[in-house]
C-alpha cells in the first residue's frame, strides 16, 4: 500500500454509493406512505453522479493496494468503476422513467441499485479471492430481489427464484473453488497464487479449483452452457432492470475473470485457453441460433446476450494486451447500446411490459419517431455496422484473435455476426413497418426528461464509440498494461499459428 494515499480513497466510489444507499432508504422510511419515492431516485442518481466523479478522480492516484493488500486501484479498476458507475447511472434514470408514483417498493428499488453497484465496484478492485466473493454475493443478493420486483406477476417470483436457486448453485462451485486454490497454494490472494505457481505445471487440484471458478463466473457473464437462466430472468424482471442486469454485473464478472486468468494464473495459459475457446464458440452459436426462434423481445435480446459474452471470450482467448484491451472496450461498447435499448423497451412496453412481441413494435417509428429511431440505432451498433461503436467492439475483437492465430475462432465469430443480423433486422423491420390498423403499439407517455437523460448518454456513448474510439481504447490499452507479461497464445483446436 502506498502510505502517502489514504486507503479511503482507493475505496472512494464504493463509499458513496453506500452512503447514498443508506440515505434513500432512511428517507424512505420517515416519508409518509402516500407520498411519491421519486425524489428519491433522483438522490440516488445524485449517488451514482458523485460515485462517477470519484472514479474519474481515482485516475490521478498511484497504482497501489489497500486495506492489507486485499482491494488494488490502478488503471484496471478505475477503467471497470467508471463503466459500472455509468451504467447504474443510466439504469436510474430508465427505472424514474418506467416507474410511477403508486409503484410499490420504490425507495428498496433505488436502494438496492445503489448497493448492488457496490458488489460490482468491489469485484473490479478485488486482488483476494475471498473479498471478490463477498462482493459478489453483495451483487447478486440485490439483483436476485430486484429481479423479482414485479411481486403482483407470476414472471416476477418465478424469474427471481429460478436466478436465486442456479446463482446459489454457481455461487457454491466458485467458493469451493476457492477452496481448493488455498488448498493447493496456501493463499487466496491472487498475486500470491501466481507466485506459488512458477511452473505451467501444477497440481491436479489447482485445475479442477480453476475449473470451478470459471464456472461460477460463467454464470454471472450468462455464458454458454451456463446461460439457462438468462431468457426466463431476462423476461420476468423488470425492463429497467434488465438494463443493469444485463450489463454491470457482467463486466464485473469479466473485470475479475480477466484478474484471475491474466493475474493468478499466467503460467497456466495452455489449460485455460482451450476452455475460453469453446466457451466462446459455445456462448455465440447458442445464444444468435436460440435468438433466431424468439417472438418476445426480452427473450431475443436474452440470447443476443449470451451471443455478447462469446464475443467478448474470443478476446480472452487471444491471450494478449490487445485481447484484454479489445475486451475492456467490448465491455464499454455493449453497455451502452444494450442499455439504450431496454430505455426504448421500457418506455414503450411500460413498467407492466405491455408490449413483448416483435409484432407489437410493428410502425413504432411512425407512432414515435424518436423512440423508433433510438432502437434502430441501437439495433444497427448490436449488429455492428460502421459507425456505431458495435463495429469498433467488434472489430478489436476479431483483430485481436487474428493476431493470436486464433483464425476459425475469428471465422465462427464472423459467421456468428451474420446471423445475428438477421433477427436484429427482423426488429428493425417492425419498427419501420406501417402499423395495421387493430396494432397494439403505441408512443405511450410524452417521454420523460429522465428517459432523454438515458438516451443522450447511451445514443451519445454509442455514437462516439463508434466514430472517436481512440479515447476508450486509450483507457482500455492503459488498464491491458496491468498484464502486459502475458505469454503468446499456445495452439487450441481449429487454430493456426503465424
Amino acid at each position: 500500500m502506498n502510505p502517502a494515499v489514504n486507503p479511503a480513497l482507493r475505496v472512494l466510489p464504493e463509499i458513496i454509493l453506500t452512503i447514498f444507499g443508506i440515505l434513500v432508504m432512511l428517507a424512505d422510511a420517515t416519508m409518509p406512505k402516500t407520498a411519491s419515492r421519486k425524489p428519491l431516485g433522483w438522490l440516488a442518481v445524485l449517488g451514482a453522479l458523485a460515485a462517477l466523479a470519484a472514479s474519474f478522480w481515482q485516475q490521478s492516484l498511484p497504482a497501489g493496494d489497500a486495506f492489507y493488500g486485499v482491494v488494488r486501484t490502478d488503471a484496471f479498476s478505475v477503467f471497470f468503476h467508471v463503466l459500472i458507475a455509468g451504467i447504474v447511472l443510466a439504469s436510474l434514470l430508465i427505472a424514474l422513467d418506467a416507474v410511477s408514483d403508486t409503484t410499490e417498493g420504490l425507495g428498496e428499488l433505488f436502494a438496492l441499485i445503489l448497493f448492488g453497484a457496490v458488489g460490482m465496484m468491489f469485484m473490479t478492485s478485488a486482488v483476494e479471492l475471498l473479498l471478490v466473493f463477498i462482493a459478489l454475493e453483495i451483487s447478486s443478493i440485490s439483483t436476485y430481489i430486484m429481479a423479482g420486483f414485479r411481486r403482483k406477476t407470476a414472471k416476477g417470483p418465478e424469474s427471481a427464484l429460478k436466478y436465486f436457486l442456479l446463482g446459489s448453485f454457481a455461487t457454491a462451485f466458485f467458493l469451493y473453488g476457492i477452496a481448493l486454490i488455498f488448498g493447493a497454494t496456501g493463499t487466496t490472494r491472487i498475486p500470491g497464487i501466481a507466485s506459488a505457481i512458477t511452473t505451467g505445471h501444477a497440481p491436479a487440484i489447482v485445475y479442477i479449483g480453476l475449473a470451478m471458478l470459471i464456472i461460477g463466473l460463467g454464470f454471472k457473464v450468462s455464458a454458454a452452457p451456463f446461460h439457462v437462466w438468462t431468457p426466463d430472468v431476462y423476461e420476468g424482471a423488470p425492463s429497467p432492470v434488465v438494463a443493469l442486469m444485463s450489463t454491470a454485473p457482467k463486466a464485473a464478472a469479466f473485470a475479475i475473470l480477466l484478474r484471475i486468468v491474466y493475474g493468478a494464473f499466467p503460467l497456466l495459459h495452455d489449460h485455460w485457453t482451450p476452455v475460453l475457446w469453446w466457451l466462446a464458440v459455445l456462448s455465440m452459436t447458442i445464444g444468435n441460433l436460440g435468438a433466431l426462434r424468439q417472438r418476445n423481445v426480452k427473450r431475443l435480446l436474452a440470447y443476443s446476450s449470451i451471443a455478447h459474452a462469446g464475443y467478448l471470450l474470443v478476446a480472452f482467448a487471444a491471450l494478449s494486451a490487445d485481447g484484454i484491451a479489445a475486451a475492456s472496450f467490448y465491455a464499454v461498447a455493449y453497455a451502452a447500446m444494450n442499455v439504450g435499448i431496454f430505455a426504448v423497451v421500457s418506455h414503450a412496453g411500460g413498467y407492466d411490459d405491455r408490449l413483448t412481441l416483435i409484432e407489437d413494435y410493428r410502425g413504432l417509428a411512425y407512432r414515435s419517431p424518436l423512440l423508433g429511431g433510438a432502437m434502430a440505432f441501437f439495433l444497427i451498433s448490436l449488429i455492428g455496422i460502421p459507425f456505431t461503436g458495435g463495429f469498433f467492439g467488434k472489430f478489436y475483437v476479431f483483430v485481436a484473435a487474428l493476431q493470436s492465430g486464433l483464425i476459425w475462432l475469428a471465422i465462427i465469430g464472423l459467421v456468428n455476426s451474420g446471423i445475428a443480423a438477421w433477427y436484429y433486422l427482423r426488429v428493425a423491420t417492425a419498427i419501420y413497418s406501417r402499423p395495421a390498423e387493430s396494432s397494439p403499439i403505441h408512443a405511450g407517455p410524452r417521454p420523460s426528461f429522465a428517459l432523454l437523460l438515458a438516451l443522450v448518454i447511451t445514443v451519445s456513448g454509442t455514437l462516439i464509440l463508434g466514430i472517436f474510439p481512440g479515447g476508450v481504447l486509450s483507457s482500455a490499452r492503459a488498464a491491458a498494461a496491468t498484464y502486459t507479461s502475458v505469454s503468446p497464445a499456445p495452439p487450441v483446436p481449429g487454430t493456426a499459428q503465424r
